[in-house]
């Protein structure tokens, strides 16, 4: 991902999650299969830039999904479970979310890796907080910033400055994409009863998991800012 997260730090002295809650491998895997789907859809997504630089830019953004696809990898490994069937669960909603939110332009596509991608890791990030240090620092390692934002943030400024019509139809496409992110979370932790009470213990409870929830829309309107949209 690689977006960084303006969310509060939940973290408190003692984990809410033990290291074995079998959610943690749940937790590992959706974020394997959403780096990994980052990754080619960063690859793919070059061919829409209409400059060099662009298209240099999203394949290091690929390069760093890639990167953080292996640490997931390992640390699944670690625990004894192959992360290709960790990951299988996960396939069809994300798969589902990436083909309703596909980008037909470089500004379509760089908005959804700035704003789709930010709003993950604030969920991810929060909950990070209430794992035990080894596993709540891996979280964040694949979480962490690349460096990159800022290129996306002023090749969005300066279109959507330029044309009125243009920050209109991004500004659309980003309120899309909160929805659609939210949708798929849900239907996600739907499916997967471990996955639900990991991060239910982590948020504390259902009014937790709502504070999350706009606490991440609050994210995601700072970032719309940010893009000035």
């Amino acid at each position: 991902m690689g977006v960084e997260s303006p969310a509060a730090d939940v973290s408190s002295s003692e984990p809410a999650v033990p290291a074995e809650h079998p959610g943690v491998n749940d937790l590992f895997a959706v974020l394997a299969y959403g780096e990994i789907s980052a990754f080619y859809r960063l690859a793919q997504e070059a061919a829409l830039s209409p400059t060099l630089s662009g298209k240099v830019l999203a394949a290091k953004m690929a390069a760093a999904e890639m990167n953080h696809f292996r640490t997931l990898e390992v640390a699944l490994a670690e625990r004894g479970v192959d992360v290709y069937a960790a990951m299988d669960p996960f396939i069809r909603a994300l798969d589902d979310y990436h083909a309703s939110t596909d980008p037909s332009t470089w500004l379509e596509s760089m908005v959804k890796f700035y704003v789709g991608d930010g709003i993950a890791a604030d969920f991810y990030t929060e909950i990070a907080g209430s794992l035990p240090t080894e596993v709540g620092a891996v979280v964040r390692d694949v979480l962490a910033e690349t460096g990159h934002s800022q290129f996306v943030v002023d090749e969005v400024r300066n279109a959507v400055q330029e044309n009125r019509s243009e920050r209109d139809r991004l500004t659309l496409w980003g309120r899309r994409l909160l929805g659609e992110a939210i949708t798929q979370a849900q239907y996600v932790m739907a499916q997967r009863d471990d996955l639900t009470e990991l991060v239910l213990s982590a948020t504390g409870d259902l009014n937790g998991m709502a504070k999350l929830i706009e606490r991440m829309q609050a994210g995601h309107a700072a970032r719309m800012s940010a893009l000035g949209l």
